[in-house]
């Protein structure tokens, strides 16, 4: 049953989170259109992201917490084990000419390590897109919950153990407290803080904004 109601709302080829990510993949492209002529470092992302691109960049390099990264990558993909709010400075001044990362600031823990991700961002290319659910949207997208990051912490790790649309029920009260602490969404004004050159960008669902998009052209 909980299978049926992910593929249906989250999952599915036909689901509307699969209909949500075909409108942000139009407003990507329309945001760089010159994508495959681009380098790209996505950080915290995956190479399962870019197969399933209309569009992909003539070099990719991903950065994520794997512990192994694909072996059958193209030649023009790359991929390592690293931080994305501490990537290796060596790759700063390696041309790349965007940086990507979706769903990924609102997991790496506390306005610190937020700090230093968006630091990284800048550092790393000139132009940028970073994508976060809208913390005030009715429904909190990893539970798939209305108003779940408006709960108490206690109330949130109830739910995590039992919300029939959690995609991997947690082991335990403990590790229930670990994922409901491990999603902190993030505002506009917390957004134009960390990226105050970027233009702030609503993608939206039903009419309301669903997620904020930190974008930077060049």
């Amino acid at each position: 049953m909980k299978q049926t109601l992910r593929s249906r709302f989250v999952e599915g080829p036909d689901s509307l989170g699969a209909k949500a990510r075909r409108r942000r993949w139009d407003m990507f492209r329309q945001a760089f259109p010159d994508l495959d002529a681009l380098s790209v470092i996505d950080l915290g992302g995956t190479y399962e992201f870019w197969q399933r691109a209309p569009v992909r960049p003539a070099r990719l390099h991903i950065v994520n917490l794997l512990e192994k990264q694909p072996d059958d990558l193209p030649d023009n993909v790359t991929a390592e084990t690293g931080d994305a709010c501490d990537p290796r400075p060596d790759l700063v001044g390696c041309d790349f000419d965007l940086v990507v990362s979706n769903s990924v600031i609102e997991h790496v823990g506390g306005i610190a390590r937020r700090e230093r991700f968006a630091r990284a961002v800048r550092d790393l290319a000139p132009r940028h897109w970073v994508q976060t659910p809208y913390r005030y949207f009715p429904i909190e997208p990893h539970w798939v919950c209305p108003g779940f990051q408006f709960l108490p912490l206690n109330a949130r790790a109830r739910l995590a153990e039992r919300w029939p649309l959690v995609k991997v029920k947690p082991e335990g009260r403990e590790a229930a407290i670990a994922d409901a602490l491990g999603v902190e969404l993030l505002g506009r004004t917390e957004m134009s803080y960390l990226f105050p050159e970027s233009a702030i960008l609503g993608e939206r669902f039903a009419g309301l904004v669903k997620s904020l998009i930190a974008v930077k052209r060049g």
